[in-house]
């Protein structure tokens, strides 16, 4: 398949999850391809997201856990935390799957090519002072944090610092409403840390469900986290013992180790030569894309992060394996972005699948809505008062399911299984008809008669 008047047939710019599912299922294809990095295999997802962020989070839920084994008969001795052990076993991890990213894409027959790739024009890159062409490339460079600019701004951190600290922050403040923020706040008041979690806004996690935000920012609230809506830093000053202090708009102040900034991500589109290219941008800083991730530029795709899809890895692999088919295996395959599941690994986790109500009551005449709220069987004994919550949303005129949300204990393998239930099209009547495992929290959802009033 491989062209005479280019070095390759695909160059892509960005070894993060789409760019890697790009090059090496086009590879598999026939195509000769090279994948250009200039920081570490896999992409944020692999290093500074998705899986070290997870790994903490196990970590986090043990405090808990071993409070919970005495109402199960179990005693001994307090348990400890220790940062470094976790900080450097997480790094041993992420070093693995380095390296299996490496072998992928070796295996594959891609050639990885170190250092950052900038556009000479539409077909040439240049490396490390060395040129390379392609027929096509793409751009899969992710996404970037970003902390606004304010006095002290400096002294605050990203996600991509977090997880390596050298000392255990005994106070922290996590600014941000997203779900980075409320995963790194019930991280760190898991792990023992003095919480603070500030949002500027009513209420957090804008988009999602109104009664799973109501839900969760009560159980978190109640977990320990000092969660703090309408409020936002004016300032950061650093005290003479290393400390910060962060003055709010409102005139208070908090004293903290370290100040964790997640609010929001920008694409990381600096440094790659645009002014050699023709490539349109929308007014959030994305990249325009058209059909089949097309950008301005024929020749050049782009996909992921960088793109104005949902920020999310498991939508820059189907991307990334859409664009590859298309391509190179004469597949016309298109990204279905309905009923995408996707989950928030707070404590407790939230798991989310399609419409949200509010939502659905704008797509739809009339719907009807189920709820369950209880206390899991597992904290009646352990002693816990964290409570779960389930919503459905159905279409009355058709009785399909159209939104699923979760608030509780492994929420994200729960909605999952939800999730292939939806996408079949199942209705409000198939769930009712389906028996369900007990005694399990997932079985409520197929236990719920009763509309909400």
């Amino acid at each position: 398949m491989s062209t005479t008047a280019y070095d390759f047939d695909l160059l892509v710019i960005g070894a993060g999850s789409g760019g890697v599912r790009a090059s090496r299922i086009a590879a598999s294809f026939g195509a000769k391809v090279a994948v250009v990095e200039d920081r570490y295999m896999g992409g944020t997802c692999v290093n500074v997201g998705c899986v070290p962020k997870k790994l903490y989070v196990y970590a986090s839920q043990y405090n808990n856990a071993f409070k919970d084994s005495q109402g199960f008969g179990w005693s001994g001795t307090t348990a400890k935390f220790d940062w470094s052990t976790l900080r450097d076993n997480k790094t041993k991890e992420i070093s693995r799957l380095n390296n299996v990213y490496d072998n992928m894409l070796n295996n594959a027959g891609v050639e990885v090519i170190h250092g950052r790739g900038r556009f000479v024009d539409k077909h040439t890159v240049v490396v490390n002072n060395q040129t390379y062409t392609a027929e096509r490339i793409l751009i899969a460079t992710g996404s970037w944090p970003y902390i606004p600019n304010f006095p002290g701004s400096e002294y605050a951190i990203t996600s991509n610092e977090i997880f390596d600290l050298a000392d255990f922050p005994k106070r922290i403040v996590v600014v941000g409403g997203g779900y980075i923020a409320v995963e790194f706040a019930g991280i760190f008041n898991g792990l023992g840390a003095q919480t603070t979690q500030l949002y500027r806004g009513p209420l957090f996690l804008r988009g999602f469900d109104r009664d799973i935000r109501e839900f969760a920012a009560k159980e978190i609230s109640a977990s320990g986290v000092d969660l703090r809506f309408n409020s936002n830093i004016a300032a950061i000053e650093k005290q003479s013992d290393g400390s910060l202090k962060a003055l709010l708009e409102d005139g208070s102040s908090i004293e903290a180790d370290t100040i964790l900034y997640a609010t929001g991500r920008k694409p990381n589109l600096q440094d790659l030569g645009f002014d050699n290219i023709n490539i349109e941008l929308d007014d959030n800083g994305t990249i325009k894309t058209g059909e089949n991730f097309q950008t301005s530029e024929d020749n050049i795709y782009a996909l992921g992060d960088i793109t104005a899809g949902m920020d999310l890895t498991p939508v820059a692999l189907a991307e990334g394996m859409a664009l590859a088919k298309t391509l190179y295996n004469n597949e016309k395959i298109t990204v279905d972005y309905n009923t995408i599941p996707t989950a928030v690994f707070c404590q407790p986790n939230i798991g989310t699948c399609g419409l949200s109500e509010e939502a659905a009551k704008e797509k739809y005449s009339d719907i009807t809505v189920y709820e369950s709220n209880f206390r899991a069987m597992k904290h009646t004994v352990g002693g816990r008062t964290e409570r779960t919550y389930l919503k459905m949303i159905v279409a009355t005129k058709t009785d399909r399911v159209v939104g699923i949300h979760m608030v509780g204990e492994d929420a994200g393998e729960i909605i999952q299984g939800m999730a292939v239930a939806m996408k079949a099209g199942a209705t409000k009547a198939i769930f009712d008809s389906t028996l369900g495992i007990h005694p399990t929290t997932a079985e409520e959802f197929v236990t719920m008669r009763d509309p909400r009033a």
